[in-house]
């Protein structure tokens, strides 16, 4: 059973390896809440999984060590597990999906990781490390479900503890579940009133639904771009753990993790992957009940692919009113533009692109299509130019985001 000490033995282990991240007040980032950011996100590979992959590995034996060890992963676990074994003189093989971000792949292989691509999701890349580990003898570090590695994790509990000590709640992204189960069993074994919330993506539900429902189950598949919680099998050990000291999980939207992930960047200036920022998503959604409390939401990593970013950066400014695309009816005569032009401007907004369409062929010969791309303060000021342009005379033909 996982105990309390053997969380305290891993913090010790942990002293010099893995960084004391900082825990940030948050006080403009969602009106209404005193938010609270612990930046694992800042981690040194940039992601709480070194924690327990390096507590595993310190605890083999000189016999395993000498066998090497094996792991699957997405990319953030890989890269812990990498980091601790080179650092302990140890071979490791990591087997990673193959639509890993390139970014996490390549931090493995320099963290002196060898790295086999599976086609497929993580479980896929979970069954060739296993058949690989059977082939091989080298010790499987589990990325989540396994005790050490849940007591790794646990270590982050103990800091929100010492960082915060009247902290009031505490939101924790789960895919497997193992960072939930340790922050979960490290806090309320010396808190039992704190509130430990967790989330994940809708696309990727497996722990949401078996808490629901009380039943332990896999998904068929998962649709998510937090490719770090994008797990079909949750953890029989941390189901376990979860029933008895988690007291809710929520799912949060692709495009509310997108908004979050946006939303700190422009207010916390932090990056945040995908599933580092469903907690924050879970509070600026309403998703949970938090306010008025001290409430930490737990930033698991930070390793987002550039071009993912940047597509997500353009879905979160759509989702909080920030950009979006107007389709406007004219007839084909001089000033229409100009007119158009005068009113957004009015508005306050800004025209980043601007397309004239005289072939679409559900339009008279004599009209066009006016398709603006627009930048914009928020929904409210979207509303007001939509408004405006009817006043005026013109016909909105189309919207979309």
């Amino acid at each position: 059973m996982l105990t309390l000490d053997k969380i305290y033995h891993a913090a010790f282990v942990l002293k010099n390896i893995a960084r004391k991240t900082d825990l940030i007040a948050a006080p403009l980032l969602c009106e209404g809440n005193s938010l609270y950011l612990k930046t694992e996100n800042l981690q040194v590979t940039g992601s709480f999984k070194v924690r327990g992959a390096y507590y595993k590995i310190s605890q083999l034996t000189a016999e395993e060590r000498a066998r090497g060890v094996i792991a699957c992963s997405a990319g953030n676990h890989a890269q812990g597990v990498a980091l601790a074994a080179t650092r302990m003189g140890i071979k490791s093989i990591i087997c990673m999906p193959d639509g890993a971000p390139i970014m996490k792949v390549e931090n493995t292989k320099k963290l002196g990781a060898q790295v086999e691509l599976v086609p497929g999701t993580y479980d896929d890349a979970h069954d060739r490390a296993v058949e690989l580990q059977q082939e091989t003898g080298m010790t499987f570090i589990h990325p989540y479900d396994d005790e050490l590695v849940i007591a790794g994790q646990g270590s982050i509990g103990l800091e929100i503890l010492e960082q915060l000590p009247d902290v009031e709640a505490v939101i924790v992204p789960i895919g497997g579940g193992g960072l939930i189960s340790g922050v979960a069993l490290a806090m309320k074994s010396l808190r039992p009133d704190i509130k430990i919330y967790g989330v994940q993506a809708a696309g990727a539900a497996s722990m949401y639904n078996a808490y629901k429902s009380s039943s332990y189950q896999t998904l068929n598949s998962v649709q998510t771009f937090a490719d770090g919680i994008a797990v079909k099998t949750p953890g029989e050990t941390t189901f376990e753990i979860i029933r008895n000291y988690v007291d809710d999980i929520i799912t949060v939207s692709e495009d509310e993790i997108a908004a979050a992930i946006l939303t700190l960047i422009e207010k916390q200036k932090l990056i945040a992957e995908g599933a580092g920022a469903t907690p924050v998503a879970a509070a600026l959604f309403d998703k949970l009940p938090i306010a008025g409390k001290k409430t930490v939401c737990l930033i698991s990593g930070g390793n987002i692919d550039v071009n993912i970013l940047s597509r997500v950066i353009t879905r979160g400014q759509v989702i909080s009113g920030r950009k979006t695309n107007l389709m406007i009816a004219l007839e084909d005569k001089p000033g229409q533009l100009l007119c158009v032009s005068d009113i957004i401007s009015s508005c306050g907004a800004n025209v980043i692109s601007v397309h004239h369409d005289r072939a679409d062929a559900n339009m008279p010969i004599t009209s066009c299509f006016l398709k603006l791309s627009l930048e914009t303060r928020d929904a409210l000021q979207i509303q007001q130019i939509r408004q405006k342009l009817a006043e005026a005379g013109f016909t909105l033909v189309n919207e979309k985001g």
